[in-house]
């Protein structure tokens, strides 16, 4: 059996003991894939399908993305495009871009599979097609071999699964299994035409079935324990999306459809026609238990890790409910040694406080893995340049690094820039970082170190941003309070690995932060404070 690139894969007889094996060609696996191969790392990436990004083939079901996708800027600089560019991969190629395969906002899931199978092509990527991995287990040298559906064994000292969410997560409710599923159900409006339809689950998989339902069924009920979060309020894109939110009009302008807050308790299939007998316990009305009744129970619920193809000895911990490996600030399983999560299994680390879950967010965190495992395991420390650690020089540097960065920008809180000042005063800057990791990897020795991150203010999804009755004051940069909501810079200076300050730059309406008084000055001050605290070298 060979590669797509030619290259025999492992076998039980022979074994090639690659650097890594990566589990699927998706976003996540392209992106370190390519990371791997130009770092000069034995790799073979195994993906089940025959192209990348067998997913996206299915799903979105409405084959709308809601990853947006921005090509008129206003800016020919390719990392500020980048913070609108929500499907592109990073690469050397500059052409390489999604905006040459679609120029609509929100370009259709087709696109993405073209784009994701040039990606491939481009860079001649070592990907085994039609290889289903049913099996991981460890090595006794502490590797990991992969079996996959012929019986074939693939060999590597680390395992990278890049594999997304792929199994439902189906609620434990008797009778669910009469209901569609979100994956199966037809999305023909025609098939739906004068029937009531109870929907489960309220996110984007959820509005985006009932909106498509909307000029055809009878009735339409969205039901969950939990309430409605919108993207606008909370920033966290995975919440529901404007471009899906159609139908909580019809549910407000009185047009039959509703939104129910509580618990289905069971669904029964067999009553008078072969409609459904739903139970729900509505919570706004003290748990009371009502049977409903409709012609179709649609489950959209979302997806969950597949862990079941990890033999005992290397089965990761799960977390959050089980949908989710645990995962350590390296990305790495918290339990398995050498096995490492890249993509949107990533989102375990800031899950629904940033864009993890989503590849303009995850490629970075991707890079940052890669970097990571060039730390880890190859003796290559982490890309930095050496600067004057004098308040000027570092103010200059972390201005201009706020003001173009689209790391910063797309992960925000998550993923920042460490400024590492050694014993000699001199400073070290590091690009993209993850901030838990950062606190982990700073210096062999502890030491001051300050962090830069984007961020929105405190509390900023309990406030209604189109009010404009919410009262806003100024940012006192001096103790690190803060007033604003909207994403702006954070400066943190640790010492011994314990905060010691924060500043807030002020919010910019067109996120600009390079004004000499409003911005510059006040930093350079809060770096000069914090600098004349430092111990002198011989006081070390």
């Amino acid at each position: 059996m060979t590669s797509a690139s030619g290259t025999p894969t492992g076998s039980a007889t022979h074994p090639d003991l690659l650097d890594y094996l990566v589990i699927g060609a998706g976003p996540a696996g392209l992106q370190i894939a390519q990371l791997l191969q130009a770092a000069g790392h034995g790799y073979r990436v195994l993906e089940s399908g025959r192209t990348p990004g067998t997913f996206f083939r299915t799903f979105p079901r409405h084959r709308t993305l809601i990853s947006v996708n921005k090509v008129y800027n206003g800016t020919d600089d390719p990392e500020l495009n980048m913070r609108m560019d929500w499907n592109s991969l990073l690469s050397p190629d500059p052409e390489l871009l999604f905006n040459r395969y679609s120029k609509r906002y929100f370009p259709h899931a087709d696109d993405l599979v073209r784009y994701l199978a040039d990606f491939a092509a481009a860079f001649e990527l070592d990907i085994a097609y039609d290889t289903r991995v049913e099996r991981i287990g460890r090595r006794a040298d502490g590797g990991f071999t992969a079996t996959d559906q012929r019986g074939e064994r693939h060999h590597a000292r680390r395992l990278v699964v890049a594999t997304g969410l792929t199994r439902p997560n189906t609620p434990d409710i008797p009778g669910i299994e009469t209901a569609d599923d979100y994956s199966a159900v037809s999305v023909d409006p025609e098939d739906f035409v004068d029937q009531r339809v109870l929907i489960l689950g309220k996110g984007n998989s959820a509005l985006e079935t009932a909106d498509n339902l909307l000029e055809t069924a009878a009735v339409i009920h969205v039901a969950g324990p939990h309430s409605i979060r919108l993207a606008w309020n909370t920033h966290f894109v995975g919440h529901l999306r404007a471009i899906n939110a159609n139908f909580l009009d019809t549910y407000q302008l009185k047009l039959r459809n509703a939104v129910l807050d509580g618990r289905v308790l069971s669904v029964d299939k067999g009553g008078d026609a072969g409609r459904y007998r739903v139970r729900f316990a509505f919570s706004r009305a003290d748990e009371v238990v009502k049977e409903l009744h409709y012609d179709r129970v649609v489950v959209c619920t979302g997806f969950r890790f597949d862990a079941s193809i990890f033999a005992p000895d290397c089965r990761p911990e799960l977390a959050i409910d089980d949908r989710f490996a645990a995962l350590s600030p390296a990305y790495e399983s918290v339990n398995v040694p050498g096995l490492y999560f890249a993509g949107t299994l990533m989102q375990q680390r800031d899950f629904k406080k940033s864009t993890g879950g989503f590849i303009h967010g995850f490629r970075y965190a991707v890079r940052a893995l890669g970097h990571i495992l060039d730390e880890r395991h190859h003796q290559r420390p982490w890309p930095q340049r050496s600067l004057p650690g004098t308040p000027m020089a570092l103010a200059d540097a972390v201005v201009a690094r706020v003001n173009r960065s689209s790391a910063l920008w797309q992960q925000f809180g998550v993923i920042g820039d460490l400024i590492v000042i050694d014993h000699d005063g001199q400073a070290h800057y590091r690009e993209e970082v993850p901030v838990d990791y950062a606190h982990e990897s700073r210096s062999p020795d502890g030491g001051d170190y300050f962090t830069v991150t984007l961020e929105y203010g405190p509390d900023h999804d309990k406030v209604d941003p189109f009010d404009i009755t919410v009262r806003r004051t100024a940012q006192n940069s001096v103790d690190g309070s803060i007033d604003a909501a909207y994403l702006h810079p954070v400066i943190r200076h640790f010492r011994d690995g314990e905060l010691s300050a924060t500043h807030n730059m002020t919010e910019n309406l067109e996120n600009e932060w390079d004004s000499p008084q409003v911005h510059h000055a006040p930093l350079v001050a809060f770096l000069a404070r914090e600098l004349d605290r430092r111990p002198s070298p011989a006081g070390r």
